[in-house]
């Protein structure tokens, strides 16, 4: 027996030394990878298939699939801004080969990166899109190249945009489950779902209008790209007159249909090589690793905070903001003397009110010591809103998801359903009379719901207050814009919620501006976790989601809001509606 402990432990002992040694010999070549050169007349190509997060890693070290055992890359918007502007400067990179499918992210970050682009086209270089397939996400980046390629078998979608969102109601009521609602705001929509098969009228009024003002925002720009009339690009869309790759071509949205191998024969050419060679081109996740001319170093520094996520108290990481984590980066950031200014990038659609609140009051000590200035990534609502109204100045996209100025509790009752359903019941014994108040297991009093009831006006009354303050409002003039109001970033400019538009760049030199600093050096807070810290977070975190996604597929978007709803706690400042936008 004790033969072959040792055998099995030996065993395992040789099994972990091999992972090391081939987990080290995968980030040795990886780090070959970021040394190499790009080769004169190179074409930049992007590819954006993979999920884009607010900021990529600032360490070179891999992020490791531990399903497929594949190094994947992980691209930070940050990153690929960055590298955009440097390729633009940079004399072996000739062109732009935009080839893309999908995007995945949200459309204030598209735009951002579209942005980025139309900056490029500035340095004379050429910028060239091709696709087998665009997805309107896909083409609003891609209709800013000077030359728009579709595989003449392939498909441009462009029918306008559409939200659809999935009501439980009657899932619950198969279960003998009820959803007790308690909120402020007639807009706050967050719980529909739960009581509700379909919008209300009031949500389905504030997401039409969220829409169309995208959707506008989308077309105008389009049209200034491709010299298309509004009204032309409205009538294609409405009369769904893209059905095949050559009415893409028919109606301008593209330039020319043709296979791959005809495209790369057109970049040999933009970028000055023999057609008989292999195209010189790098990949946006190597272009990133390389080195390019880096500002000077400068004492002066302004600290980008990154508020990303749902809002829950505790620590957090990339994906989630913990109250603690972002406050204590903000602290921070306002007792270093070094840094200037504080820009907080905000992207949440809200969470804990409690954890809201936390965050919040180090915005205003940090606002009192140094300019602070926030940008709205592609939502800022609810929670998010309420973290960043404290700051000096608020810069958003024209498509940014924001206000939604409101509060709601949900409190789930379960008792028929383990009754009814399971045979199961509960007894209780308690000290007091509310020591099981909020327990799913019993409805609520009436005189529970009150004392809910009255939390929930509390924490409203004291939202719209930070608001008021911060925006210089009347806290009357906020509740008639507040009740969970979503709006965009334009409409947002219009009732006074943000200040202006622009995306992180223009946010950092507004601070910048404000702070009377000429030459400075960027800090990115929270500070991200070591080698070590991400293996073990991949292994653990990425396969479990990973393996979950997989297994649900279209279903796990919903698979993630009903979570969110079951792990609650306290009362929640939260965007009104999980708005997926296609």
């Amino acid at each position: 027996m004790f033969a072959s402990m040792l055998g099995t432990f030996l065993t395992l002992m040789i099994i972990i030394f091999i992972s090391m040694m081939i987990l080290f010999g995968m980030v040795y070549s990886l780090k070959n990878d970021s040394e190499a050169k790009v080769e004169k007349n190179s074409v930049l190509e992007i590819r954006l298939d993979e999920n884009i997060r607010e900021r990529g890693s600032d360490q070179d070290f891999p992020k490791i699939d531990p399903l497929s055992q594949n190094i994947e890359t992980s691209l930070g918007l940050n990153q690929i801004v960055h590298s955009i502007e440097k390729a633009a400067d940079d004399e072996n990179i000739k062109g732009i080969f935009l080839n893309v499918e999908g995007v995945e992210a949200g459309m204030s970050t598209v735009t951002e990166i579209r942005n980025a682009l139309l900056k490029f086209k500035k340095s004379k270089k050429f910028i060239t899109a091709y696709s087998e397939f665009y997805s309107q996400k896909a083409y609003y980046l891609a209709s800013v190249a000077d030359k728009i390629y579709l595989n003449p078998e392939g498909y441009l979608d462009f029918r306008g945009l559409r939200s659809q969102p999935m009501f439980y109601k009657g899932t619950l009521e198969k279960l003998d489950v009820e959803a007790q609602i308690i909120r402020h705001g007639k807009y706050k929509s967050f719980a529909e779902p739960f009581f509700l098969d379909k919008m209300s009228k009031e949500n389905r009024e504030q997401i039409n209008e969220l829409l169309s003002t995208i959707w506008n925002e989308m077309l105008g720009n389009i049209s200034k790209s491709r010299n298309i009339p509004v009204d032309e690009l409205k009538n294609i869309s409405s009369n769904l007159l893209i059905r095949k790759a050559a009415d893409a071509v028919t109606y301008k949205l593209a330039d020319e249909v043709a296979f791959y191998d005809e495209v790369e024969k057109d970049l040999k050419k933009s970028c000055g090589s023999e057609e008989k060679k292999k195209l010189k081109s790098i990949s946006l996740a190597k272009y990133i690793k390389t080195h390019g001319t880096e500002s000077t170093y400068s004492k002066n520094k302004i600290a980008v905070i990154y508020a990303v996520g749902g809002i829950s108290g505790g620590s957090g990481d990339e994906e989630n903001i913990g109250s603690e984590t972002v406050s204590a980066a903000i602290r921070k950031a306002r007792l270093d003397t070094a840094v200037k200014a504080i820009v907080m990038r905000v992207n949440s659609p809200g969470g804990s009110a409690l954890a809201s609140d936390v965050i919040w009051r180090e915005v205003t000590l940090a606002k009192k010591a140094k300019p602070f200035v926030v940008s709205m990534g592609d939502v800022a609502a609810s929670g998010g809103y309420y973290i960043s109204c404290a700051a000096d100045t608020i810069v958003a996209q024209p498509n940014t998801i924001t206000g939604s100025i409101g509060v709601i509790g949900i409190v789930l009752n379960t008792q028929k359903f383990f009754s009814n359903k399971l045979g199961i019941t509960f007894d209780t014994v308690k000290t007091g009379r509310f020591s099981d108040f909020g327990s799913q297991l019993r409805p609520l009093t009436a005189e529970e719901k009150k004392i809910g009831e009255g939390e929930v006006e509390r924490i409203y009354s004291e939202f719209l207050s930070h608001v008021a303050e911060g925006r210089h409002m009347k806290a009357a003039d906020v509740d008639s814009i507040g009740q969970g109001h979503v709006w965009s970033g334009v409409d947002a400019i219009k009732i006074g919620l943000v200040d202006k538009l622009g995306g992180l760049n223009d946010a950092v030199a507004t601070a910048a501006r404000m702070a009377k600093v000429g030459t400075y050096r960027i800090i990115n807070l929270p500070e991200q976790k070591n080698f070590l810290e991400r293996i073990l977070e991949n292994i653990s975190a990425d396969a479990k989601a990973k393996n979950v996604r997989q297994t649900l597929g279209d279903a796990y978007p919903y698979y993630m809001q009903l979570k969110k709803i079951l792990n609650m706690r306290g009362m929640q400042a939260r965007m009104p509606m999980e708005i997926v936008i296609e």
